[in-house]
């Protein structure tokens, strides 16, 4: 007979893990949808081909030879990789379908993703999408999540992140704030205003060490501008401090404390976006910009994975396609 080639053994060899990951003979031959006896004819081929026994068998059980287990050992991790890369090609061949968690900060979950989000379900209806909206720093893997979208100035390095689109913090007030408390002309002017703060977490919360303590006290705040336009060193940074009646670790409640006319905020400009277009809300010292207030680019992040679902996949493209460039 001719002896067969290792290329013509290579379904013994997975024959044979699948026999020593069931422990016997009638399950492997049940998992892999073969006869018994095929089961026992590949085994034996294997065996002849390397010239030593791999099973033990007796009339009421089988174990592997050391020789066997060596050689299961050897091939299994292959196997499994050949396993990985054929469940990735059938995921992508697939539509995306399952489900999706994603976190998002609340302001911009409501008043810039949620109205899209029709579009991409309508497009993806395999995928049951569940949103958590947070302005807290959530760690994605911990807490099961899938993909968050953040406004940072750096995405962790242990994730993987998509650059969406610049963003900016802006400074606003009400027309009527204005009225009574005129227009701040400089960053100094901003003392002499209430202000509307977004206090900060602790960097222990962000670490998760002591998930209870309480956000920063609004004391000894400050806001810190630099001109858009410098004139050469002279140009510095102007902080300032501030200090008012609200301190609230949301964007979108501190616009309609803003459009309440309570006194001047810092907001991201997705936030404040429809306010300023229907003149509701006035830019503040458009030559001065803000920096530490928020982040400067919108991001979407995912925990690093060496196998992405389809359903992730889609909806970075989604986001990537509706925020990108352009987008505030």
């Amino acid at each position: 007979m001719k002896e067969k080639t290792v290329e013509q053994l290579w379904s013994h060899l997975h024959w044979l893990t699948v026999l020593h990951q069931q422990g016997s003979f009638t399950a492997a031959a049940a998992r892999l949808n073969v006869s018994k006896a095929a089961m026992s004819q590949h085994i034996a081929a294997l065996e002849a081909a390397t010239g030593v026994a791999l099973v033990q068998r007796t009339t009421r059980s089988m174990r592997l030879t050391e020789a066997g287990e060596r050689l299961v050992a050897q091939t299994r991790e292959p196997f499994e990789r050949i396993a990985s890369s054929l469940a990735g090609v059938r995921e992508r061949a697939a539509a995306p379908q399952g489900l999706l968690r994603v976190t998002a900060p609340v302001a911009f979950s409501r008043q810039q993703l949620v109205p899209r989000l029709p579009r991409f379900l309508q497009a993806h209806p395999g995928v049951q999408l569940e949103l958590d909206m947070s302005d807290r720093l959530r760690p994605l893997a911990m807490d099961g999540f899938d993909l968050a979208v953040r406004h940072t100035n750096a995405p962790p390095e242990t994730h993987v992140a998509w650059a969406l689109c610049a963003t900016r913090a802006v400074l606003v007030a009400s027309p009527d704030h204005l009225a009574r408390c005129g227009t701040p002309l400089t960053p100094a002017d901003l003392a002499r205003h209430p202000a509307l703060l977004y206090p900060r977490e602790r960097p222990s919360d962000q670490a998760r060490e002591h998930p209870r303590q309480p956000l920063r006290s609004t004391g000894g705040a400050t806001w810190t501008f630099v001109p858009t336009r410098r004139r050469g060193a002279a140009a510095a940074l102007a902080t300032v401090p501030v200090a008012g009646p609200l301190a609230v670790n949301n964007s979108e409640a501190l616009r309609d404390a803003a459009l309440a006319g309570l006194g001047v905020a810092l907001l991201p400009d997705f936030s404040a976006q429809s306010a300023l277009r229907a003149g509701t809300l006035v830019e503040l010292l458009p030559q001065w910009k803000s920096t530490g207030a928020f982040g400067a680019t919108l991001y979407a992040i995912r925990p690093y994975a060496p196998h992405v679902p389809r359903a992730v996949q889609a909806f970075v493209t989604f986001l990537r396609e509706a925020f990108g460039p352009g987008f505030a």
